[in-house]
Formats: structure tokens, sequence, C-alpha cells
């Protein structure tokens, strides 16, 4: 009879050993070799039993008979059993069990996870995924996603494959599987009956521009060619919908196509849409209330005095904390107000009493007016420092101009004085519907798509700079947006920044360990504060 056996020896090792019994009594036939910690322990058993029973043979060869070598005997052992370090092992000597590679293996297997609890596993591509999850691990480029994968325990598909992939991603209309999937998710969690939308630019570093790439307005006054991408996500910030635009389109004329692609894909009829000032356009919110979707977009400040202008008259400038004036504002600039300056109660907009003018709501948070009079304090005093001729006229706000003579423009600083403070919001909504309170908070959930910009552009490095072609490009974005999608939901089911999971999970690595000629994958320690976290990111939060 043979059997292997753990031996505690002097020096606090544990020798493994495979022994036979001969009459009753025991000796060693081999030393596999002595253990310092548990994972040598158990490449070291897992060996001794390859060498007791092999698949091929059913009994391996262990060198029992015949052999010519004396072979001594032990005596029964007592326990605890400590035994001086065992001799040199006779015959082939087992090589010290070596890490043959370590890699994040549990950090991928995390991101799959949620990647197919949100229901992209309905793609159907491996290696689409495989770009997702190496775009939030470590934004690279194509070429050196393998290198990222690897360090995942993953083995890349080829750099020919992964460029079929973008085709397959575009040809293969990926984009849609995953934005329905989104949906599907979103509705899944709640309400949905309100999306927020925005816009930014990705530039690229090109000499010349196509049919794409263009030369268009920037916020960082940049001259590169650029796109125009628009953003639709939840309440919660999590995507719905991307779209990619000219770098020259105007960001007004970008909200309509991709509310309306919104809709067609989904079968949505009512629902409401949440913009900032920029895409404040009568055509804009025309084409909106033409389709039977309602909107909230935020106000201009110039257009106050004429929107408060009945408030004015009967309640004077001055404004107190937290105040909020429900009134009217014209459809078009220029326009004639259905706010009657000689009525004393703040109009109500109908569609029927009121067609020429939208909803507004302006309210006055002190904290707003202490920080817009400061900023005209300061534009002020640079404009008399203009007029004094102590600084250059680069545009300067209420500096006028009359031939060679420079005054300041008091009457523009004193309309921009009454205002300071004030933020307004323009909607079809009626009050009846939703109060004036609730058309505020909605509009300040905008932070969340400003988020989901930051997270696109920041931790998954949304600019395709290696893309040249529209097909790649599209590509590209369709493998963010499903990053962020991914992303977003870490967040939301721990609480913590993408960049703080990645930053606890990546160092919990596996090992592949070879010991005597076996290959074993280890898993990792897990500390219980990392248990819990991911104990969190496999479980769904409330209301998924």
């Amino acid at each position: 009879m043979v059997w292997v056996r753990r031996v505690r020896t002097a020096s606090g090792a544990t020798a493994v050993q495979i022994v036979e019994s001969v009459q009753g009594r025991r000796r060693i036939v081999r030393h596999v070799g002595s253990a310092h910690d548990e994972v040598t322990l158990a490449m070291l058993l897992q060996e001794a039993d390859g060498l007791i029973v092999d698949d091929a043979q059913m009994q391996l060869d262990l060198g029992l008979h015949s052999t010519g070598r004396h072979v001594a005997l032990l005596p029964e052992p007592t326990a605890p059993e400590l035994l001086p370090e065992p001799p040199a092992p006779r015959g082939r000597p087992a090589r010290p069990p070596r890490v043959t590679r370590s890699f994040s293996g549990l950090l991928y297997e995390v991101l799959a996870g949620v990647f197919d609890d949100l229901g992209f596993d309905v793609v159907a591509d491996e290696t689409f995924r495989d770009l997702v999850i190496a775009r939030i691990v470590e934004p690279t480029s194509l070429l050196d996603v393998d290198r990222v994968l690897a360090d995942l325990g993953r083995v890349s598909a080829s750099l020919s494959t992964r460029k079929r992939t973008l085709k397959r991603a575009h040809d293969g209309r990926y984009r849609d599987l995953i934005a329905t999937a989104c949906f599907a998710h979103a509705r899944s969690r709640g309400d949905i009956s309100l999306v927020l939308y925005d816009v930014t630019t990705l530039y690229f570093e090109a000499e010349k521009e196509d049919d794409l790439r263009k030369v268009g307005f920037s916020k960082e006054r940049r001259v590169d060619p650029q796109i125009v991408v628009g953003l639709l996500v939840d309440r919660t910030g999590f995507p719905l919908e991307i779209g990619c635009f000219e770098g020259n389109k105007a960001e007004t004329h970008t909200l309509v196509p991709i509310i309306k692609s919104f809709q067609a894909r989904h079968g949505i009829e009512a629902m409401v849409v949440v913009a900032d000032a920029g895409m404040l356009s009568a055509k804009n919110l025309h084409e909106l209330e033409d389709a039977g979707l309602s909107f909230i977009v935020g106000a201009r400040q110039t257009s106050a005095p004429l929107d408060l202008a009945s408030h004015y008259r009967w309640n004077g400038t001055a404004m107190v904390e937290g105040q909020i004036i429900d009134t009217l504002t014209p459809k078009h600039r220029g326009a004639r107000a259905d706010n009657d300056t000689q009525q004393r109660a703040e109009p109500v907009r109908r569609p029927q009493g009121a067609p020429a003018s939208w909803r507004a709501v302006w309210a006055y948070p002190t904290k707003r007016f202490v920080r817009d009079n400061k900023t005209l304090t300061l534009q002020e005093n640079r404009a008399r420092a203009v007029i004094e001729g102590d600084k250059a006229a680069r545009g300067t706000r209420f500096v006028k101009t009359s031939g060679s003579a420079r005054s300041l423009d008091e009457a523009a600083l004193a309309r921009a004085r009454m205002v300071a403070g004030l933020k307004g919001y323009v909607t079809n909504i009626p009050a009846a519907i939703m109060p004036a309170g609730e058309v505020i908070s909605s509009y300040h959930d905008l932070w969340h798509v400003e988020a989901s910009f930051r997270m696109s552009k920041t931790d998954l490095r949304a600019r395709p700079f290696f893309a040249r072609t529209r097909e790649a490009i599209e590509a590209h974005l369709t493998i963010v947006f499903t990053a962020l999608a991914v992303s977003r939901t870490i967040q939301d089911r721990t609480g913590l920044s993408i960049r703080k999971v990645l930053r606890d999970l990546r160092p919990l690595r596996s090992a592949t360990i070879e010991a005597g000629g076996v290959v074993t994958d280890v898993a990792p320690a897990i500390p219980a504060d990392k248990q819990a976290l991911l104990d969190a990111l496999r479980t769904p939060s409330s209301g998924h």
C-alpha cells in the first residue's frame, strides 16, 4: 500500500513524502519536497498524487522493485511528529515550485460579470468584450491592448482580429444592441420618463479635415479638426444613447437627431428632455414640442429683465434667498411677450392662453448672487482700467466706444447687476403637472451627464486619436459607450469611483505555479474589505 503523508520538520516546514507499508512497517519511498507556505504545500501534494497515480498507466513506476538501493525503514511516528530536515531525495530530484506568471484574473472576472449582468453578452463577441474591459482598466491603443489583456490573464486576439472586430462592431450594429440593453437596464431600475442630454467635442491632431473631422467651435479654442459627440443619459447618469456628428455642426442641431433616434429605437412617445442653455433655440424647442415631447432647458440670464418685467414693476428688483418666480418668456427673440405688466399676478402658461410664450421659472440663490456680483465687480474694474488706458482693450465687457473715446457702459452694468444671482429655466410643462421646484431639481440633474462626459474623457480617454475613418471612429465610440455603462454601474453598486475600484482590485493577483511538471493557477488571498467590495460588485444595487 502506497500513500502520501505530510510531516512537520524540526525547522517548522511541512515535508511531503510518498510512503509504502511493507509487512506492517512504513518506509519512505520518495521525499517530494518541503513547504513553508500553503501554496507550495498544495503544489507538492498535487505532485505527489500525480507520482502515485498516472492517468495513462493507472500506477506510476516509483522504482520500488529491482532498484538495487537500500531503503531505510522508519519507526511508527508519534504525534506530533517532528523529523529532522529530510535528506536530499533519491533518484530524480523534485524541482522547487516556481511562479511562471501573475495576473489580475479576479478583476477581469468581475468586469466581465457586470458586462453580462447588463445584458451586453447579447453581442456574443468575446473580442469586443475584451476591448471594452481593456478600455476600462487601462485605455490604450488597439496595438497595445494585448499587453493590458495579458495582465488580466487573457490571451488577446491578434491585431488583425481586433481590427476586424471594429468593423464588425460598425457593420453588425453593435451599438444598437448595446443601446437596447442599456434601455432595458435603465427601465428595470425605475422611471425613465426624464432623460438628460449634453454634448462635447473630441479633437484630432490631424493636418487636414475630412467628411467627419472638421474644424468647428471649441471651448478650448483649438483649431484642430474635431467631432461633436452627443450623449443621452437617464437621471442617474446611466448612458442610453450616443451620437457622432461633424466637427462644425452646431450643438443645437444635435439634440433633435439624438432624441428622434432614441424614440425610434424604443418606440417612445412621451418623455421629458433636459438640456443646458446651449440647446436653447426656437427651432429645437418647437421640434421637440411638435414630436410630443416635454423639455426643460436652461434660460439665458439676459432674458430675465423681459421675463420679469411685471414682477419688477409690482415688487421691485430686490430678491430674497430661495425666491422662485414662475412666469412666461417669448418663444421667439424680439416677439411680444404675453406677460402683461399691467397685471400684478404672474401669468401661468397655457397652450391656448399664451401661444407665443414658453413657461419660464426663475430662481434666486444667494450663493449664486455672491459669485455673480464678485465677477461683475472684477469686470467693472477691468473696464475702468481699459478706459483709463492702463490695460489693453480685448473684448472687455462694459466698455462703450464712440469714435476714439471710451466710456463705461453704465446701463449695461446696471442691467447685469439687476439680474445677478438669477438662474432661469424654460419648459413647456404646465405648472399643474410639474411644480417649479421640480423643474429646477430636474435641471440640476444635468451634472450626471457632465460626470459621464468627464469619465469618458478622463478614465476612458474617449478621444479616438488612433482612429481615422468614420467607421473606426464610430466603432471606437461604441466601445467607449459600453465601457461607460459598465463603469457607471460599478460606481452605482459600490459607491466608489471606477479609479478607486481598479486600484483596490488590480493588485489581487492570481498566480500560475509550476511544481514537478504540474502547472496550476492559484487564486489570490482576499482581505475582508476587498471581499466586501467584490460582494457589492456581484450584487446588483437596490432598484436594479
